[in-house]
């Protein structure tokens, strides 16, 4: 009983040496892979792949925060995330918004990301939703705020956000939908991009209609709120 006993506390314990291991494996590879983002821009994605695999193909152009024209920014925070220089990226509010819209069974079911969010998720991880994605968004969103400025974090968002099939970032959504690059875009053009962003697989920039066209100029509506507020004072300060 005595030698029983010993064995299975050393099966326990090699059990827990093992997932300890793990952890602290995962722990610095994930710091290490975020602070290499911080100076260079994810190589692919795994969204990319599964258009990849899909046979979407993936078209990309990155393009620096400070070529990328300020209404694009604009047009980002007012749509996705109007508290993105006030957060250190979770909106508790939009959250539990979100919460009871989603309890109330109103319309589409939302997650009240915030731009951060989104970026850990579109850079570092896959679509769709399930509690583990979302905690490890919630670790890597932890992470870039604390590794990255929010400078970084809204180029690097703004340059891997799908803006359409097999089309990643703005410049490249802004050369598919209006033929020129994104250091030199309109409100209406801006507002457009963002409204394509929740749905990108669905949804066009060019000629909007139902939904897409409303929300786009809500958006346009919104970037005035932005601007007025310095709302997108820290992606510039």
């Amino acid at each position: 009983m005595a030698r029983a006993g010993r064995r299975r506390r050393g099966w326990t314990g090699r059990i827990f040496g093992w997932v300890w291991k793990t952890v602290l494996a995962f722990l610095l590879v994930s710091l290490l892979w975020v602070l290499a983002y911080r100076f260079v821009g994810p190589p692919i994605t795994f969204t990319q792949v599964g258009d990849l695999v899909a046979g979407n193909g993936v078209t990309r152009d990155w393009m620096a925060i400070d070529r990328i024209d300020r209404n694009m920014v604009r047009a980002v925070i007012a749509g996705e995330d109007s508290k993105f220089c006030e957060h250190n990226g979770f909106d508790r509010e939009a959250i539990e918004a979100a919460f009871r819209r989603n309890l109330e069974g109103r319309g589409v079911l939302r997650g009240g990301s915030t731009i951060s969010q989104q970026t850990a998720k579109n850079a570092f991880l896959w679509q769709g939703g399930g509690y583990v994605r979302k905690g490890l968004e919630a670790w890597f969103t932890f992470l870039i705020e604390h590794l990255w400025d929010k400078r970084r974090i809204m180029e690097v968002y703004l340059n891997v956000a799908e803006t359409g099939i097999g089309t990643y970032g703005v410049n490249a959504g802004a050369r598919r939908y209006f033929n020129h690059d994104a250091s030199r875009l309109t409100p209406q053009e801006a507002a457009r991009i963002a409204a394509v962003l929740p749905l990108p697989k669905r949804r066009a920039a060019v000629a909007p209609r139902g939904f897409t066209r409303r929300y786009g100029n809500m958006i346009a509506a919104r970037m005035g709120v932005v601007r007025r507020g310095g709302l997108d004072g820290c992606v510039y300060s």
